[in-house]
């Protein structure tokens, strides 16, 4: 472990409630050398589907041995499992929903990996309900885990976690590909699962064909920056994750044109 190891939060507790802090105090008061980042605490209550694309997107930006606790968890106190999931450079700390559906997707075939339920109670807090498992169960993990104690001893390595279906885009041929919104930042940015890189296949180089960008037959203006569509009305961009993203410039597209995580958006080559 890093001598001062980072911790870092995303969950859908928002800010109004004292759980983001004493979920610090519990960090705190195991490893005091620890430093903590927040993520986010705006996810939107529940979704864990945006939970795990958040975290998707944030964890490589991080250095190696970062441990990251995810709290989106609607089935807390039921049957879902707590886990730990360990990858070549990162480790996750959750629930057993799906929320590590897109770490399970990028690093389940390294050797590395694994995925261990935790059931050494003796690292967690003791407590009277079953409501705060981030105080209770994935902070006290998370702050021993960050005192360098070994990964077996927190539970047994499983197979049968949960996963989510992460969609694809569908390819048309080579000239054509459908993908769907995945995420809606806060400036009402929608994000899509179409990458540069599916744009690339088809058309290399982006430089002697033109797209062809529909959402609800809405024909799009594909910007290399936000403020270039000033008086394009709804426009898209690829974004600094690789992904295509759908904007008003100063504006949110979202509100003004209801959009809305999964709905379609295609691509064609011209």
């Amino acid at each position: 472990m890093l001598e001062k190891p980072i911790i870092t939060l995303t969950t859908d507790f928002g800010l109004k409630d004292p759980f983001i802090g004493i979920i610090k105090g519990i960090l705190f008061g195991i490893n005091p050398k620890a430093k903590i980042i927040d993520i986010s605490h705006g996810i939107t209550p529940h979704n864990i589907f945006e939970a795990s694309q958040v975290i998707s997107m944030s964890y490589r930006y991080f250095p190696p041995a970062t441990i990251h606790i995810v709290v989106v968890d609607p089935q807390v106190g039921g049957p879902r499992r707590p886990l730990l999931v360990v990858t070549e450079d990162h480790y996750f700390i959750g629930p057993d929903n799906g929320v590590f559906s897109c770490i399970y997707e990028e690093h389940s075939s390294s050797s590395f990996f694994k995925v261990i339920h935790l059931t050494a109670s003796h690292h967690f807090l003791p407590h009277e309900g079953n409501t705060f498992h981030g105080r209770d169960i994935f902070a006290p993990v998370a702050g021993w885990l960050s005192k360098g104690l070994n990964v077996n001893k927190f539970g047994e390595k499983i197979n049968d976690y949960v996963t989510l279906s992460m969609p694809k885009p569908i390819a048309y041929g080579e000239t054509a590909i459908e993908g769907e919104v995945i995420h809606i930042d806060n400036f009402g940015n929608a994000m899509t699962n179409i990458t540069k890189d599916n744009l690339d296949k088809l058309n290399p180089g982006f430089s002697e064909k033109k797209f062809m960008i529909t959402y609800k037959d809405r024909k799009l203006v594909l910007s290399n920056y936000y403020a270039e569509a000033v008086n394009s009305g709804l426009s898209s961009i690829i974004n600094s994750f690789g992904l295509l993203e759908l904007f008003i410039y100063k504006g949110r597209a979202s509100d003004k044109f209801s959009i809305k995580t999964g709905d379609k958006i295609s691509v064609k080559v011209m």
